[in-house]
């Protein structure tokens, strides 16, 4: 019950808080799963029942009736009074009481407390003087501040909802139904009953279902909602496809690879979800606050009631001063001041292709000095492309060292790999069969083809042998080209050449980089000469050039001890222990392989703009918790002393109006969340 009436403050673990669907975690309910749609309507009919008591309530009050200047009075109308405020009180209180119950259990005393506290002292007093107790009753008062309290928690769950809504958008992106060829007979069948293997067939305009690959058909597929790539992708037969993108005007028959959980889509929406349910340090900040301002109220409260009392002032007064503190005063806002920011920040990221991991990294991003990048498929297209075979033994043909290459490179995932077997493709030529496959990090591949050894390798592979690394010749341009060796029995059999080609938003993303006083530096297992290249024409800081994959780590360790804020950013295929180390790691994903495990966080584009995108948006996602913050104590410190009764006799806050401001405190911290935009 009090997780989701109980507005306290996001549990101490939130993952604990059983969350199906796509539930936002925002402010300790679990915002839109099957609950909170009810609840939110729950407070809504709790206000329309208790607002129609409340009118018979005004009009018995001799209060109302004096400043009104009607006489309604009869005999026992007191009681009259007592009997429908009571039904306010324990209908319309109810949420509020079992939210505080729910506090004392958890010994969290929050904002539910505050208000249980309030009204049952309003109401207690008033059934007092009832019964005799000399003084005024409270009970127009008290229903007046239990609808206003119902009307504001129920505006303020329907802002929160709204952030939820952003996660589901991505839910949504799956079609209910799917068209399933299965014996050659075509089969609608309902999406959960989708299984890996099946054959789909995709109308044009229809939502791809699940991750697959197309068998036939060619169409542009709209991928924008989950890589941010905003020009649609042409695919065509062996393309992949991925679950929850849009058709363009093709059929395609695609075989289905991942269905369910194993779908990329899945895969984004349970790391949104779980980025948004953990605690970041502004969060915790916030939860301390709010811890520290319920013990304030409390104190406030109590210090107001002595204080008016032992000055002379009148039961009724001191009471009513102490109620209105306590509610004025209640901690809403701040519950709800980081949390939205943070569903919406990271439900937008995911949107835009920025997919987040780890909260506490992507707030400081707003804090770093360094970007270290990986060069390859980074800053350049990782396509390495062949320029030159040059044969160095006359018994193979240019042709047959091409094969051999390719034959070893087949089971590599290197992007030098690529390119060899794009090459033999073009060529038209057989690709053989290799055993006894060994992949040397930063070195090379060796294999057994055709019964001999083969080793592909670049010029580290002889300093690890401990020989001279051969001449290369002179039509070779060392500086933008990188060289594999090919070795066949111990011999040099040829040199294959490859230049990869900087990609267009390099430039653009240093120069970002620069005016945002972040120094960048490229790292690379290439040579000198490359390396310098590269890092010239982008206007770089410097360069770590013939860095091995295990070395990564130690060069970020290196800045990170100058006292340097260091992201690195790489493909994550080797550079999972650098990424960890950084202050910030930054997986450079080709959109489909989610698993970047070690990464804080994902950039599904391999667009460098995209870091520059991330820190600007981390930045405008501070300012917003700042903002939020700041917007929530300042109201405190202004409204605390006006409802403890500074300013009497020139200006009081009744309870009500402590109730509506603090309502409104709320829903403008909502609003300031909503704003948020990706650049």
């Amino acid at each position: 019950m009090e997780n989701h009436h109980g507005h306290h403050h996001m549990k101490k673990d939130v993952s604990m808080e059983g969350h199906h669907d796509a539930a936002m975690q925002t402010d300790g309910h679990s915002g839109h799963d099957k609950h909170a749609g009810h609840h939110t309507e729950d407070f809504l009919k709790r206000f329309w029942i208790c607002a129609a008591l409340t009118v018979p309530v005004l009009l018995l009050s001799h209060m109302i009736q004096q400043m009104a200047g009607f006489d309604f009075a009869f005999a026992g109308d007191k009681y009259a009074l007592l009997i429908l405020s009571s039904a306010i009180y324990i209908y319309g209180g109810w949420p509020f009481l079992a939210g505080l119950a729910g506090e004392v259990k958890d010994k969290n005393l929050g904002m539910m407390t505050l208000v249980a506290v309030a009204i049952t002292t309003a109401y207690v007093y008033s059934v007092a003087v009832v019964f005799g107790l000399e003084g005024m009753d409270f009970f127009w008062e008290l229903a007046t501040l239990i609808d206003i309290m119902l009307l504001g928690h129920w505006l303020e769950m329907k802002s929160q909802m709204a952030a939820s809504r952003a996660l589901e958008s991505l839910v949504e992106l799956l079609p209910s139904v799917v068209h399933v060829e299965r014996d050659n007979q075509v089969t609608d069948i309902a999406l959960k009953e989708l299984r890996s293997g099946d054959i789909l067939l995709v109308k044009p305009g229809e939502k791809i279902p699940a991750d697959g690959t197309i068998l036939e058909g060619s169409s542009y597929v709209n991928e924008s909602m989950l890589t941010g790539e905003s020009v649609p992708v042409q695919k065509k037969k062996d393309d992949k496809v991925i679950g929850g993108a849009i058709n363009g005007d093709g059929v395609l028959k695609v075989h289905v690879t991942g269905a369910g959980d194993d779908t990329y889509l899945q895969k984004v929406i349970s790391m949104v979800k779980t980025a948004q349910s953990a605690k970041s340090n502004t969060q915790n900040l916030a939860d301390k606050v709010a811890k520290w301002l319920t013990l304030v109220s409390i104190t406030v409260g109590l210090a107001t009631f002595i204080v008016w009392l032992s000055g002379g002032q009148s039961l009724a007064f001191a009471l009513e001063r102490m109620v209105t503190v306590m509610v004025t005063s209640c901690p809403h806002a701040l519950g709800v001041a980081i949390p939205l920011v943070i569903a919406i920040s990271t439900t937008l990221s995911a949107t835009h292709g920025l997919l987040i991991r780890n909260r506490t990294a992507f707030e400081n991003a707003r804090n770093l000095t360094t970007i270290i990048f990986d060069k390859t498929g980074t800053l350049t297209k990782g396509a390495h492309e062949i320029q030159q075979i040059i044969i160095q033994d006359q018994q193979f043909s240019a042709d047959q060292i091409l094969q051999y290459a390719a034959a070893v490179q087949q089971n590599s995932e290197h992007h030098i790999a690529h390119g060899v077997l794009r090459k033999l493709k073009e060529s038209g030529l057989e690709l053989w069969k290799s055993a006894d496959f060994n992949y040397l990090p930063g070195i090379g591949v060796t294999g057994v083809v055709n019964g001999k050894k083969v080793v592909a390798a670049g010029p580290n592979y002889f300093s690890h042998e401990k020989k001279p690394i051969p001449q290369i010749p002179d039509q070779v341009n060392q500086a933008t080209d990188t060289v594999n060796f090919i070795l066949i029995d111990g011999n040099l059999a040829g040199i294959i050449t490859f230049a990869d080609s900087i990609r267009e938003s390099a430039f653009e993303a240093i120069s970002a980089l620069k005016k945002m006083n972040i120094k960048t530096f490229l790292l690379t297992g290439d040579n000198e000469k490359i390396a310098e290249a590269v890092s010239e024409k982008l206007g770089m800081d410097g360069y770590l050039a013939n860095v091995l994959p295990h070395q990564k780590q130690d060069k970020v360790r290196e800045f990170q001890d100058k006292g340097e804020i260091v992201a690195m950013t790489g493909d994550g295929v080797n550079d999972a222990p650098a990424l960890a180390q950084a202050d910030v790691g930054i997986a450079i994903g080709s959109g489909t392989d989610v698993a970047a495990e070690t990464a804080d966080i994902i950039l599904v584009n391999s667009d460098p703009m995209d870091v520059v995108q991330m820190i600007t948006f981390g930045r405008a996602t501070y300012r917003k918790m700042v903002q939020n913050l700041a917007w929530a104590v300042g109201y405190n410190v202004i409204a605390i002393p006006l409802a403890a009764g500074v300013l009497y006799p020139a200006f009081m806050l009744s309870p009500a109006m402590g109730a509506v401001l603090m309502s409104a405190s709320t829903i403008v911290v909502a609003i300031n969340a909503k704003l948020l935009k990706v650049k």
